[in-house]
């Protein structure tokens, strides 16, 4: 089987078929954002508030194993 050239890329983008897939995705990206939005910023104070834990952990390191001392840092 012969592995497909750049041409034939570029050809189904150009095609019909690929500018209907291109409208079809736009319009189907159009709704999603239109009629979620609501959705999402209703749920947005909650998930800052849930994020807020998973930051502590990971952005100070509290789950490493090694020591601080030794590396130079300070301890929380």
């Amino acid at each position: 089987m012969e592995p497909m050239k750049e041409d034939s890329k570029s050809k189904f983008w150009s095609s019909w078929q690929g500018m209907f897939l291109v409208l079809l995705l736009a319009a189907l990206l159009f709704f999603l954002i239109t009629e979620h939005t609501a959705h999402f910023l209703g749920v947005l104070p909650y998930a800052i508030f849930l994020v807020c834990p998973l930051l502590h952990i990971f952005m100070h390191r509290h789950g490493s194993k090694t020591n601080s001392r030794e590396k130079g840092g300070h301890r929380h």
